[in-house]
């Protein structure tokens, strides 16, 4: 595959991340988090910033933030599983709860020994989801660490990968109501969990055991946004002078959409708003996000 040309908009949004870096996150994870499930499963290394969370034939495991936050700028480094990681998937994402939830995800989709990995992106909004998009990673994720992150705010959304804008979805709330999530907290969770009935191939490749146990390493987490503690007016009001709020967020410039664009082209497996047979008639947050 060729190499990622990530241009003048990945230069940009590193210094601007770079400027936020782990203001909202102290040096300890308990801290920070809770581990969900299989405590035995998770690893952590306060000196080194590192939690490994591991996938066994008993369970995997979960953590998730203990602050919630509505809007802001949420990045983390990973480094995937190697080898054969068929049938299992490592999860970084932001959650709400109940049966209205929003959700902003990433999943890595695991893969026969020598495989490109997966990266499947998806989102939730008012509890309905069906967004999703998959594509190719343009380097090898087991071998060292790199960075995901979700800029988040009243007018879209960036998925990035080691900086580089992969997806946009834009708030389109005015013309289509309950497309876009605007006034639930979301949680930062990650997780690895068995999933061969669909993840790799589509099910055509299930998880071997005699591989296990699989695992995955979560590396400087860096989370800014607007703490939501109870009261959500402090986010959705006087936000403007938040960075992640600004202009290099709000709207990309033609060239980044260009840009975009050949990266769907080299990269892209799949993409729900082209699916004819799910959807004849694409959804029409469709024709705001393509390139």
């Amino acid at each position: 595959m060729m190499k990622m040309n990530s241009g003048s908009l990945s230069v940009l949004f590193a210094a601007i991340m770079l400027l936020g870096s782990c203001l909202s996150v102290s040096a300890s994870f308990s801290d920070n988090f809770s581990i969900v499930w299989s405590q035995q499963n998770v690893v952590v290394d306060d000196a080194s910033s590192n939690v490994q969370l591991s996938l066994t034939p008993d369970a995997g495991a979960q953590f998730q933030s203990k602050q919630s936050y509505l809007y802001g700028s949420f990045s983390v480094k990973l480094k995937l599983v190697p080898g054969d990681s068929a049938g299992t998937v490592a999860s970084y994402y932001l959650t709400s709860y109940g049966d209205n939830h929003d959700e902003i995800d990433f999943e890595f989709l695991g893969n026969e020994t020598g495989q490109p990995y997966v990266m499947h992106t998806n989102l939730f909004a008012n509890g309905v989801g069906g967004r999703e998009q998959r594509l190719f990673l343009w380097f090898d994720p087991t071998e060292d660490f790199h960075t995901y992150s979700a800029v988040w705010n009243h007018h879209q959304i960036i998925w990035l990968v080691d900086n580089t804008p992969i997806r946009i979805y834009k708030n389109i709330e005015a013309t289509y109501p309950n497309s876009y999530p605007s006034s639930q907290p979301m949680n930062i969770a990650a997780s690895i969990y068995e999933a061969s009935s669909w993840a790799t191939r589509g099910g055509a490749v299930p998880i071997n055991w005699n591989s296990a146990p699989f695992r995955v390493n979560f590396q400087n987490f860096s989370f800014e946004g607007c703490e939501a503690n109870g009261d959500i007016s402090s986010c959705t009001e006087n936000y403007t002078g938040n960075w992640w709020e600004g202009s290099p967020y709000q709207e990309l410039t033609q060239s980044q959409l260009n840009q975009l664009k050949q990266f769907y082209q080299s990269y892209m497996l799949y993409d729900y708003c082209t699916d004819q047979a799910r959807y004849p008639t694409p959804p029409t947050e469709c024709s705001y996000n393509g390139v």
